[in-house]
């Protein structure tokens, strides 16, 4: 269990967590309070580019530049993590790593606001209501982990779960190489 906001940390999914919603995924949380959680999948692409569904966004999408299944709750929304160009300063939006945060896309959602550098978009979310993040963390579902700047716009996403893992200390660190079927070894 952890104190205090978890915003801006990774949830690294524990082979144990059996959902097939997360399993072998790293979450991004974006907000983290007492009335629950919500973050996204960092490390799920989809087969859809951004250029069919947001035109206006391709420019700035980073590599692989498509859309993310970002969770299982509300897949027809679109979040999106931007980073701010160097000289933006404070803008309508809400940080949560360094420059990357979640813009405030105003009126028109179509077209991305001036002073983005780089952006991910993700279809739905992970959502926990107050107490359920906190509950599965007690159960060993998920390991919490400090992020690094470049795992949210990471260009290896299928990487990053045994990448996050293989930086961390001790018995966190050999999971990176358990097996995606561990029946299969």
């Amino acid at each position: 269990m952890t104190e205090g906001s978890l915003r801006g940390r990774l949830l690294v999914a524990s082979p144990a967590l059996r959902d097939g919603n997360f399993d072998r995924t790293v979450v991004l949380v974006v907000e983290h309070n007492d009335q629950g959680a919500l973050g996204v999948v960092l490390n799920r692409p989809s087969a859809t580019d951004v250029a069919d569904v947001l035109p206006r966004w391709a420019p700035l999408a980073t590599h692989p530049d498509v859309m993310f299944v970002g969770g299982p709750v509300s897949p027809g929304a679109v979040i999106c993590l931007a980073e701010t160009a160097p000289d933006q300063g404070d803008r309508d939006w809400t940080p949560v790593l360094g420059r990357l945060g979640v813009p405030d896309l105003g009126s028109d959602p179509q077209a991305p606001p001036d002073g983005l550098s780089r952006v991910r978009l993700f279809a739905g979310y992970a959502g926990w209501a107050a107490g359920q993040l906190e509950g599965e963390l007690k159960v060993g579902g998920w390991y919490v982990v400090d992020a690094n700047a470049e795992d949210p716009l990471s260009p290896e996403p299928e990487e990053l779960w045994s990448h996050v893992l293989r930086r961390q200390d001790g018995s966190l660190r050999r999971l990176a190489a358990f097996p995606p079927d561990p029946s299969s070894n």
